[in-house]
């Protein structure tokens, strides 16, 4: 790793300034990706500005029908948190399986959805739960936060603080991980919302997480399983890699997507 100075932020407000003060700067949650990143020699900022111990970022509220969940938060946090599985018990169960157990007790939700990895599990649970993300400037839709292959709406000085969402009627998740990584090879979340039901999907597009706009209709008008029997999804825009085809990614989206409603349901 090259050499790099390290701050430790109290605030929202420290962290923008001593990202402001740096040279080539960069925010650090629970260092997942960057860390790795910087040890292969890929990044090489001159600061680490740690979000850690800002108590802002932390902690899960549920409220009624909504739910906000700090930033700073752990993967093992909201799979733990009993309030949040009570009311969204696909979001915990989805939480519970990233990664292994270091993954969890280091790996943030605000990390996870910043880097915006292609086979990540949050984007997919976020964009399927119509949730908001809550910055240190604004509050911007899920379905405008990601743009793109690792990337989001965010700008350079912009802090994730939290992610809020209505409480779904019924949700489930079901991926297909890779063994080594437990990445989504194919991930699938599905979310019956009183306006509709969204289907999100991670680790197939070839630009990150996506809508299924076939497999939304076809569950819109019945949520069950059997409303996906014969239901395709195009290979166009899949990802092929040493892992599965785009053609056999295809396949898993609907496979995973029965598995969520199944889920869902049970």
């Amino acid at each position: 790793m090259y050499n790099a100075s390290y701050h430790r932020a109290s605030s929202v407000d420290e962290a923008v300034k001593l990202l402001s003060d740096a040279e080539d700067g960069k925010f650090v949650a629970g260092g997942q990706t960057l860390i790795p990143t910087m040890k292969a020699r890929l990044a090489a900022p001159t600061d680490l500005v740690d979000l850690r111990h800002i108590p802002d970022l932390m902690g899960i509220s549920v409220s009624g029908d909504s739910v906000k969940i700090g930033a700073g938060t752990t993967h093992a946090e909201v799979a733990s948190n009993a309030a949040l599985a009570k009311a969204c018990p696909a979001l915990c169960h989805m939480a519970g399986h990233i990664g292994d157990p270091h993954v969890r007790h280091m790996g943030t939700l605000g990390g996870s959805i910043a880097n915006n990895d292609p086979a990540a599990d949050y984007p997919a649970a976020l964009l399927a739960l119509s949730a908001t993300i809550h910055t240190s400037k604004r509050e911007i839709p899920a379905d405008d936060f990601f743009t793109g292959l690792f990337e989001t709406a965010l700008e350079e000085d912009e802090i994730i603080t939290a992610v809020s969402f209505a409480l779904p009627e019924k949700a489930g998740y079901a991926k297909f991980p890779n063994p080594a990584s437990r990445y989504a090879l194919t991930g699938v979340f599905v979310a019956k919302r009183p306006d509709g039901v969204r289907v999100a999907v991670t680790g197939a597009g070839e630009e990150g997480v996506f809508r299924a706009g076939e497999l939304e209709t076809a569950l819109a008008a019945s949520f069950d399983a059997a409303a996906l029997d014969g239901v395709k999804v195009s290979a166009d825009g899949l990802m092929s890699d040493i892992h599965a085809s785009a053609e056999y990614r295809a396949n898993l989206v609907v496979v995973m997507a029965k598995r969520a409603v199944q889920a869902a349901l049970a």
